[in-house]
């Protein structure tokens, strides 16, 4: 048994296990209905990640949202020393299913660590499922769904449940962990956050599957600190700030 906490700010039971941070699989996936924050995550892991000095890329598999995707970042992401991975049309007008040979490259390195932002819902998982035979042969892998409750799709632990189904389908690859992300912007309030540990709790008991961290704003943390579990603290840089890019809304 492990406990979270509930917007009294009390201890709860939860029968999955939760996973810790820092990150010990070499390939991090991150997958998500839209809007679900996935690749403010992603960029967060993997700048994480290269300021413990390990080698990161982060792979661009966002196909389906030409409005932010992981290469919208690509200096930021650099400057960090994280390498980023992206079909040549990124960034552009063009929004082709054309992925980069780099990405099959970055899957088979042992050394180095890899993140893969998905894009939203099935039909962005179809991207991954590419790869997915390669994936599973490697076995060193996370993939963890993100999950905002405020968004329309993804309000109920039912609905999120759907979404996860549907997203496994199209990719080939089975969720091994979820990552609680509700949030609304920089409107978000300690309480909003705290009001969703049950949804979380009961998506986790839905599905079988552990909650590897929850995902919060680091101007919040004086609030947060200590009320809930695995908390993976949020911050920004210029130009990764949530309010200039939607970074919380994709």
């Amino acid at each position: 048994m492990v406990s979270s906490t509930n917007n009294n700010g009390k201890q709860q039971k939860n029968q999955a296990v939760n996973r810790t941070l820092p990150i010990s699989s070499r390939v991090t996936i991150l997958v998500g209905h839209y809007g679900s924050g996935k690749t403010s995550l992603a960029c967060q892991i993997a700048i994480r990640l290269s300021a413990e000095g390990k080698k990161v890329s982060i792979c661009d598999l966002d196909i389906v949202n030409p409005y932010f995707r992981t290469s919208d970042r690509r200096e930021q992401l650099e400057e960090k020393g994280v390498r980023v991975v992206a079909s040549r049309y990124a960034g552009g007008n063009i929004d082709l299913p054309a992925l980069p040979r780099e990405l099959s490259v970055a899957l088979s390195e042992r050394e180095n660590y890899t993140i893969l932002d998905v894009g939203g819902d099935d039909r962005g998982a179809l991207a991954l499922g590419r790869y997915a035979q390669e994936i599973l042969e490697n076995g060193n892998y996370e993939l963890w769904f993100a999950v905002n409750f405020f968004r329309p799709r993804t309000r109920t632990p039912e609905a999120a449940l759907e979404a996860l189904r549907e997203i496994e389908t199209a990719c080939g690859v089975r969720a091994t962990a979820l990552v609680n992300n509700s949030n609304l912007g920089n409107e978000t309030t300690p309480g909003d956050l705290l009001g969703t540990i049950e949804q979380i709790d009961a998506l986790s008991a839905l599905t079988g599957l552990p909650v590897a961290c929850t995902a919060a704003s680091g101007r919040l943390k004086d609030e947060l600190e200590g009320r809930i579990i695995q908390p993976l603290w949020m911050e920004y840089g210029e130009g990764l700030e949530p309010g200039k890019a939607n970074l919380w809304q994709n």
